[in-house]
Formats: C-alpha cells, structure tokens, sequence
C-alpha cells in the first residue's frame, strides 16, 4: 500500500470518527473534528485496523493515552473521561466499519 492511499484512508477514517463521535463537556457536544482531534484518533487505529478490528479493551487503552487540556493547560484529562460511554460504543462501531471497507 502506498504511503498516499494510507494517507487518503487514514484521513477517511478520521472523518468518520470526527463525525460521529463526541467530547461532552457540561453537557455541550464536541464532535472530535471541531475538536481537532479526530486526526490523532485515526493515526493510532489505523495500524490495529491492518490487522484486524481493535477490542473494546484496545479502544480503552488508547483512549487513556490521549491527554486533553483543559483550561488552557490547567488540568489535563485523559481523553476517555470526556467521552459519553455511547461515544465510546460509536467508536468501537465506526472502526469495525472501517476494516471492513479496507
């Protein structure tokens, strides 16, 4: 695979993802592309993708390892703990989409 389709599917997938899942702060909903962070979510699925559809306990494992400022830098959160548990559902079902279209 070429580095320009990985690059193409990688941006598709981060699409997917900023699309349809969301940070819920105060009970306000940020889709993860206004957010900026869709981009850094398909990055790290994406090697898990090639393989196969990522467990909920790999989901989880990632998500942890994603620090969000908050406060302009004041406190820091890991990224699970601002999504709605549906989010977290929707993400698992988005990468299993995914592998399939790949």
């Amino acid at each position: 695979m070429s580095n320009g389709s990985t690059t193409q599917i990688i941006e598709s997938l981060a699409a997917e993802i900023g699309d349809k899942v969301y940070i819920d702060i105060a009970g306000w909903h940020l889709y993860l592309s206004d957010a900026k962070l869709h981009t850094t979510l398909a990055e790290k699925f994406y090697p898990i993708l090639t393989e196969e559809v990522p467990s909920e306990g790999q989901v989880v494992e990632i998500l942890q390892g994603i620090p969000i400022k908050l406060g302009a830098g004041r406190k820091e959160l890991p990224l699970i703990d601002l999504l709605p548990m549906q989010c977290q559902t929707e993400l698992i079902e988005v990468l299993a989409d995914f592998r399939q279209q790949i």
